[in-house]
């Protein structure tokens, strides 16, 4: 009798364990989402008792992680070639792509810097500007964004040597507001983000200088609990995520909130 109720307990631990471990999901985000995804996971979790473990990188590199069988259960890409390109090769879950918001790129600068940005990308090529901080146009999709807007308006080759790549936007984020650079082109989430709000200023670059930075999500094949991922993306799609995005300079309603 000890026997058989040491082995029900066994079980039912082994079943809670299990449990548990599905409860938890883990989501490669595109960098640009960084302050506004720890605000809409803490509100999932406490909407569900789910957690969402997030990790935060470029677009094109989690796309060849994704490729080579890299274990997340949902990506956020901040383009929609990488989550269609997934979606045509069957590594992703049927119906779960969802187009959950569009970004913008400002030129950001230090609150003490003394460059002038009032003339958007025209400052760049002002003799004042020695670094200027861009995400890698290879992979990340905000540095595509970034060299479209100056190739549009004339001044990429005459600054194309002052550029100072980084891996994602959120890196390259850092490099301007340490000082590493003089100014930099950064993602307006960022830009709004409680690390950098306060510590420098910034000027939109207008939306018609780059293609839109439209931005996909899709549950991946690789997810041991497709039932909380498809969850999470169905919250992503709630009228109250949707404020959070906006409030992070997103544009959205691209698809009608849920």
């Amino acid at each position: 009798m000890k026997r058989n109720h040491a082995l029900l307990i066994v079980l039912m631990l082994g079943f809670v364990a299990q449990f548990s471990l599905a409860q938890e999901i883990t989501v490669a985000a595109a960098a640009d989402l960084q302050s506004a995804m720890q605000d809409i996971a803490a509100r999932f979790q406490k909407e569900t008792g789910k957690t969402v473990k997030v990790i935060y990188g470029s677009s094109g590199n989690f796309f060849q992680q994704i490729q080579n069988g890299a274990p997340f259960d949902v990506f956020f890409s901040a383009n929609l070639d990488y989550p269609k390109k997934l979606e045509a090769a069957k590594l992703t879950e049927p119906g779960s792509y969802y187009q959950y918001a569009r970004g913008k790129i400002v030129i950001w600068i230090p609150n003490d810097s003394k460059i002038d940005i009032s003339a958007g990308l025209q400052s760049l090529m002002a003799p004042t500007v020695k670094k200027i901080a861009i995400a890698n146009p290879q992979h990340a999709p905000y540095g595509q964004a970034a060299v479209a807007a100056m190739q549009k308006e004339g001044v990429y080759e005459k600054v194309k040597d002052k550029l100072v790549l980084g891996e994602n936007i959120s890196q390259t984020a850092s490099f301007v507001s340490s000082g590493s650079t003089d100014v930099g082109i950064v993602a307006l989430s960022l830009a709004l983000s409680p690390n950098m709000k306060d510590r420098g200023k910034y000027i939109e670059i207008p939306a018609d200088d780059y293609p839109p930075i439209e931005q996909a999500c899709v549950v991946l094949n690789s997810s041991k609990d497709k039932g909380t991922a498809r969850e999470f993306v169905t919250f992503v799609q709630t009228a109250a995520v949707q404020g959070t995005l906006k409030k992070y300079g997103f544009d959205v309603g691209i698809n009608s909130p849920k």
